[in-house]
């Protein structure tokens, strides 16, 4: 194919057009519509009438056009959201024990019953933890006075496979215990 001065190419295998502002025998330099000048050899250029990309070229040509937009779409759904690495690490369980998420009323419950339920509830949690081997759980105690705290420090010093710390702070603040569960103990 034989090209001129001036004429507006596509460019093959690329989304690419521009027109012909130099011919060297095969060597063709093009300028983009983006004013970059670039060298291409004569069968990787195909004269266009009008100075559309190959997508909008091939866009108005109903069956292609549309399958390029389904694939493109499909590519958009496949991409999984990039995780932090500090959100990797995250505790994949949290239970928080304050009374109001464990019962619908606490009326009539003495202090000692609300504790009770709080450290039945933590126990059978960490228990389910270990069952499933889950690594690290949360129990959010909230700050108070400090009683299910120490409560819950005592239980979890029960267990040997456990070590636990305060959680994170920026995330739960002071009122937080994060609990690392040993998968493989020696006995």
């Amino acid at each position: 194919m034989s090209f001129k001065v001036g004429d507006t190419v596509l460019v093959l295998d690329e989304d690419m057009s521009g027109v012909v502002k130099q011919v060297e025998g095969n060597t063709i330099s093009i300028e983009t519509d983006d004013g970059f000048l670039l060298r291409f050899q004569a069968d990787e250029l195909v004269k266009t009438t009008s100075s559309k990309s190959i997508k909008e070229t091939l866009s108005s040509s109903v069956g292609i056009g549309q399958a390029i937009q389904e694939k493109e779409a499909s590519k958009k759904r496949t991409q999984q959201p990039k995780k932090r690495a500090k959100d990797r690490y995250e505790p994949t369980m949290e239970v928080d024990l304050h009374i109001h998420q464990l019962v619908k009323s606490s009326r009539g419950m003495s202090n000692y019953d609300m504790l009770t339920l709080q450290l039945d509830t933590a126990r059978r949690q960490l228990e389910f933890a270990i069952n499933k081997r889950i690594q690290k759980i949360v129990f959010i105690h909230g700050v108070g006075e400090g009683v299910l705290r120490t409560e819950l420090e005592y239980l979890f010093g029960r267990y040997n496979n456990v070590r636990f710390y305060d959680a994170n702070y920026q995330k739960y603040g002071l009122g937080a215990t994060e609990v690392y569960i040993y998968q493989n103990t020696p006995d």
